[in-house]
């Protein structure tokens, strides 16, 4: 699927329903703000977070006094979502519109998140410039957080196919100049009581 392809869809999606009935609504975002704490990250950190469209995950984290926060989302729509519900307190974010396969960093993060956008690329070439932009945005010794499906997951979300993931598919595909720090398997309970099996990998890019 191409960039404009994806971009038509989320669009679809954020402008046909609502932010709370589809199936990756998460209303307390506990899992991401672990694994934050687990890459050290402090109010001062430069954190992005991947595909957080209208994720509240930005709202704990500017309720909690984090300065330096950035949201990427390939739909403008969803973006929209969050800026709104956030008010004038989401004027501190910086929002960008961009596919992530394309979007070119304009600068380092201590912490890079991602808690489902990874697993729509299922092509070979856009993991692969999913990973250079990784590589290109974070800081030498930061982390990335990624969350997936895991293998054992779901196969489809939101009408389309997914690629599902654990800890060594994902050190495979961002290579020799990440670390492996941690991976742990989540259960996800959608609006309307499916249990959906994440798994949640923590890397550190090598100094």
């Amino acid at each position: 699927m191409d960039s404009a392809t994806r971009k038509a869809h989320w669009q679809g999606v954020y402008t046909s329903k609502k932010e709370d009935s589809v199936s990756w609504f998460q209303k307390d975002p506990v899992p991401s703000l672990e694994l934050l704490a687990l890459a050290n990250a402090t109010n001062r950190s430069a954190i992005i977070d991947i595909g957080g469209g209208a994720s509240r995950l930005v709202d704990r984290l500017v309720s909690d006094g984090y300065r330096d926060l950035t949201v990427l989302d390939l739909s403008e729509a969803a973006l929209a979502i969050a800026r709104a519900r956030l008010g004038p307190r989401g004027d501190t974010v910086n929002w960008i519109a961009a596919d992530v396969t394309t979007w070119e960093p304009e600068r380092l993060y201590d912490v890079w998140h991602d808690r489902a956008a990874f697993h729509f690329l299922t092509e070979t070439a856009d993991q692969s410039a999913y990973a250079d932009r990784l590589r290109r945005g974070l800081r030498p010794g930061g982390f990335a957080v990624i969350g997936t499906f895991a293998m054992d997951g779901p196969e489809k979300c939101s009408g389309l196919p997914v690629a599902r993931h654990d800890e060594n598919s994902l050190a495979s595909i961002l290579g020799d100049s990440f670390s492996f720090v941690d991976s742990r398997r989540r259960e996800h309970v959608t609006p309307w009581g499916t249990t959906q099996r994440f798994q949640f990998s923590t890397f550190r890019l090598r100094p």
